[in-house]
């Protein structure tokens, strides 16, 4: 948890170094006029390797639509948000939670899932608050999340990465929908999650993992 005497909010520094991994993949150029724009050049010499400002992460999201056009920063963020899944499959989630996740049916894999997400929610909502509802669909809703309040590029990076997420512990088919966007004025950011396909509501598939 973090410390009580910092007032400041923080973020962990995924939120930075992969919209860094994201845009390298598209041009490096363009990457440090992303973060020259965002006045954080420094980074891009020295990865932050611990929480940063959550106002940090929010101007380099914010800048993602002075930089490149919709699309890209779209496509951007999103790739980002996926990077950021992957780090943490790979990096804080451990392997037999994963496999064990993976062999429940997809209903109890999710409301488990979510709850480890709600537990560790503090990293990355930046002094915001999440909030989620079991169910399918299973529902997460974010309030006064810096970066999602930054530009709708913002959500399109938590999408991804909760979508990321559920597919690989929950259900190959998960999707993520956003249905209501604080940005646009909405009181919160609201993500759908649903897992079971036309087939599975027929009766002709099932909800199991992968």
């Amino acid at each position: 948890m973090p410390d009580s005497l910092d007032r400041i909010p923080r973020i962990g520094p995924n939120a930075v170094i992969q919209i860094a991994a994201a845009t390298d993949r598209l041009d490096r150029d363009a990457t440090r006029r992303l973060f020259r724009a965002a006045g954080l050049q420094r980074y891009l010499d020295q990865p932050p390797a611990a929480m940063i400002p959550a106002a940090e992460a929010a101007a380099l999201h914010r800048a993602l639509s002075r930089v490149f056009d919709t699309a890209a920063a779209r496509a951007i963020a999103r790739d980002a948000g996926r990077r950021t899944a992957d780090y943490l499959l790979a990096n804080r989630i451990p392997k037999l939670a994963q496999r064990v996740l993976h062999l429940l049916p997809a209903t109890l894999a999710s409301r488990i899932l979510l709850r480890a997400i709600a537990r560790n929610a503090w990293t990355f909502t930046g002094g915001g608050s999440f909030a989620w509802t079991p169910g399918h669909p299973a529902v997460i809703e974010l309030r006064g999340t810096p970066i999602a309040r930054a530009s709708g590029f913002g959500c399109d990076y938590y999408a991804a990465t909760f979508e990321r997420l559920f597919r690989v512990l929950v259900h190959r088919d998960a999707v993520v929908a956003e249905t209501a966007c604080e940005g646009a004025g909405d009181p919160s950011c609201r993500f759908e999650l649903r897992w079971r396909s036309v087939r599975a509501r027929l009766g002709v598939d099932t909800a199991a993992p992968a």
